[in-house]
């Protein structure tokens, strides 16, 4: 089984961080194979930038997404790039303070956290994009709750550590709770 990931967003928000702890959990701690590739704009911070991680059971023949299964929204202008550009049956995720979607294509599985006001109700806007993979997590099951706390232990510096896990955990909660509603 191989899935496609697309993250986007503007450089600042932590999607190139996103992409890798999604990466690092699925090939490190739950033992399957990934691969990462990013693009920014030249500007890096402000501009738009995407993160795409492949991962599989087995090998990763080709480490480029091309049409993903997952896409993960942080900004309008990466919606528009890349919120329609999803499989059937794929799953969508988008901040929903900060993403407008006019259409999402049908079919589509669709859910919405609005990850940054919850940072910053946690005095830590800096880590909605942690927020939003706790969520990520707990909506797509394609890393472990376990596998993804572990990257972020392995990934910050030990002083960051606890709020980078209370973020994740108020995106993973707030994600079970939504699955919970729509069962």
């Amino acid at each position: 089984m191989m899935t496609e990931v697309r993250l986007t967003g503007y450089g600042g928000q932590g999607i190139i961080r996103m992409g890798y702890l999604v990466g690092k959990a699925a090939a490190i701690f739950d033992g399957k194979q990934a691969t990462m590739t990013q693009s920014f704009g030249p500007e890096a911070r402000g501009s738009a930038c995407s993160s795409q991680v492949v991962v599989s059971d087995g090998r990763v023949l080709y480490p480029y997404v091309n049409t993903p299964h997952i896409v993960v929204a942080m900004s309008q202008e990466g919606f528009a790039k890349h919120g329609r550009n999803i499989v059937d049956q794929g799953t969508l995720l988008i901040d929903e303070d900060l993403v407008k979607p006019d259409e999402i294509k049908k079919g589509i599985k669709f859910f919405s956290i609005p990850s940054t006001r919850l940072a910053e109700e946690m005095k830590a806007k800096i880590a909605a994009n942690i927020v939003m993979f706790g969520f990520f997590t707990a909506i797509t099951q394609l890393i472990t709750e376990e596998s993804a706390k572990k990257a972020i232990k392995d990934s910050f510096k030990e002083k960051l550590i606890d709020i980078n896990l209370k973020a994740f955990d108020k995106g993973y909660q707030y994600g079970k709770e939504l699955l919970n509603k729509v069962v």
